[in-house]
């Protein structure tokens, strides 16, 4: 089964840090988790289930799906980029082959401490917060047009509707 993904790696590299040569295939991983983890969290299982389908069917952008399109373009789309350099930082450095694991170095780059990747992940996340803090306000005042929101039951992931568990605190 096919998954859309609701961003892609060139808005990733044109609305973060991430450098414009790095390997798209390093990146679309992290669009994924974050995605899974994130994005679905604060959708539902409903409502991420409708993203799904009305991108695999190519309908996003058609009248019928105007206030989905706008839900994904004002809001999920800058949560999920975030998400996704919170996600990627921590990793972004190491690089496993047939060696092993290793870290990757450039020739003319300084080296970064742990605690730098911290400090950047930390500020990431609270930018993801941020954003995640304004799709709740409007979907929590418009979830009439977005009825799956709502329908969840049984085996389906209900949506985190208190924003107020964000944990981040940025030095």
């Amino acid at each position: 089964m096919s998954k859309a993904l609701f961003i892609t790696v060139k808005d990733l590299k044109d609305n973060s840090i991430i450098s414009g040569n790095t390997d798209g295939d390093k990146l679309i991983h992290y669009i994924e988790v974050a995605q899974d983890i994130h994005i679905q969290q604060y959708l539902g299982g409903r409502l991420y289930d409708k993203f799904q389908e009305i991108i695999l069917n190519d309908d996003i952008n058609t009248p019928a799906y105007s206030d989905y399109k706008y839900l994904r373009d004002s809001y999920i789309k800058p949560m999920l980029i975030w998400f996704s350099q919170v996600e990627y930082l921590p990793f972004c450095m190491f690089r496993i082959n047939n060696g092993g694991l290793s870290k990757h170095r450039g020739e003319s780059d300084d080296f970064v401490d742990y605690g730098d990747i911290d400090r950047m992940e930390s500020k990431a996340r609270a930018r993801a917060e941020f954003y995640t803090a304004r799709y709740m306000d409007y979907i929590c005042n418009n979830s009439n047009k977005y009825p799956e929101y709502n329908q969840n039951s049984n085996g389906d992931m209900y949506p985190d509707k208190d924003n107020s568990n964000f944990s981040s605190i940025v030095l």
